[in-house]
């Protein structure tokens, strides 16, 4: 029997290498004043850039950019709120990392509005958006959040105080979501690396949730079977479009999967540590991955070797393996030693180059949540998994 679940909405979604193409005629058919949201300078200097915004001007499309160089404060928002909210704008258009396409959802989300975003952030503000936004098209140029198909802008304020929260709705789902791979090709390194992992946290999490629904596990596996041969070569070998497209598609449907069963301790980190601390969110769900993964196993092994979650593991290390007929130790073995050769091979940074300290772990872990992780891990076990990666 199919237990009863609750899939939610998605974009339209147009995904192909040279996709880019087609997204002026899409916007014009919004009208003619967008808001182009983008990251620091990097895709409008591109030949990808100079292309759309040649186009833009030869079709009519009279265009204003936000820059966006790093994770999106309210300060941020409200400031491309106010420079543009008299500028009959019809389309927001956010082309760049999650950082970008979160701002650019939050941005059309508040500029018919005149609060601060900061007042409808879940756990933060006091008010509920009623749901109404500017048409929006999420346009990725890295493999990680995923957050072209999700309902939720992830805002921070970092620091003593520091937060990091969503502005959520139904509504906030992009309307278009243009996945082109060919935009991630030149890609650096340690941001292929960062997202790459993030991507990867969010569809095991998503994997193992504890509410899990039969698409989110269909779509989690096969985002993952993409991703154990894609990863690693677009780590070493920046320029290969197949392996490009397969993170691509990983990315998106980590973000289909998440937004549907959840994600664990991994990403409760990344919430508390990004708060405190200026540090990437793919370095802090790439460090901890392994570690955070290992307890998990160890504490449900003690509970019972037959849990659905161990299972899952177990099928998640024999996918990675290739071997068929093994034992369920070797599994779990096995996939743990994926996480941690790779954390090692791509280098992630560890925690205290960004000024993370064993004397922080108190005020980390109380504001750590682990909403949907297969168990509840104790205070002791989340200690262990930031020491091993202090």
């Amino acid at each position: 029997m199919v237990k009863p679940f609750l899939f939610a909405r998605t974009p339209k979604i147009i995904f192909g290498n040279g996709k880019i193409a087609e997204l002026a005629g899409i916007a014009k058919s919004y009208g003619n004043d967008i808001l182009l949201v983008t990251g620091a300078d990097s895709f409008i200097h591109s030949k990808h850039g100079e292309y759309l915004l040649n186009t833009f001007d030869m079709t009519g499309i009279h265009y204003h950019i936000v820059n966006i160089n790093r994770e999106p404060s309210p300060e941020m928002v409200d400031l491309a709120v106010i420079r543009h909210q008299n500028d009959n704008i019809r389309l927001v258009i956010a082309i760049g990392g999650g950082s970008v396409i979160d701002a650019g959802k939050a941005i059309s989300a508040m500029l018919n509005r005149s609060e601060s975003v900061i007042e409808f952030l879940e756990g933060v503000g006091t008010k509920e958006h009623p749901g109404t936004k500017l048409p929006f098209i999420a346009v990725p140029t890295t493999s990680g959040t995923g957050s072209e198909t999700t309902k939720n802008a992830v805002i921070s304020q970092v620091g003593v105080g520091g937060f990091k929260k969503s502005l959520r709705h139904d509504n906030f789902v992009p309307d278009i979501a243009i996945i082109d791979p060919e935009l991630t090709l030149h890609c650096p390194p340690p941001i292929t690396a960062a997202s790459g992992m993030d991507c990867f946290t969010q569809l095991v999490e998503a994997y193992l949730s504890n509410k899990p629904v039969p698409f989110t596990d269909a779509l989690a596996y096969d985002g993952i079977a993409q991703l154990r041969i894609a990863l690693p070569r677009v780590w070493k070998w920046g320029e290969d479009l197949e392996a490009r497209s397969g993170m691509s598609y990983a990315a998106l449907v980590s973000g289909i999967s998440l937004a549907n069963a959840g994600l664990g301790i991994v990403h409760g980190f990344a919430s508390s540590i990004g708060g405190m601390f200026n540090i990437p969110h793919g370095i802090v769900c790439g460090t901890l991955m392994a570690p955070a993964n290992a307890i998990t196993i160890k504490r449900l092994m003690e509970l019972n070797e037959s849990s659905p979650a161990l299972i899952k593991y177990a099928e998640l290390g024999q996918l990675f393996s290739g071997e068929e007929q093994r034992s369920q130790d070797f599994y779990l073995s096995y996939f743990i030693d994926i996480l941690i050769s790779w954390t090692d091979m791509m280098n992630i940074d560890r925690l205290s180059k960004y000024g993370v300290k064993s004397s922080d772990f108190e005020n980390i872990i109380q504001l750590t949540e682990q909403k949907n992780h297969p168990l509840k891990l104790s205070k002791e076990d989340l200690t262990k998994i930031l020491e091993s990666r202090l």
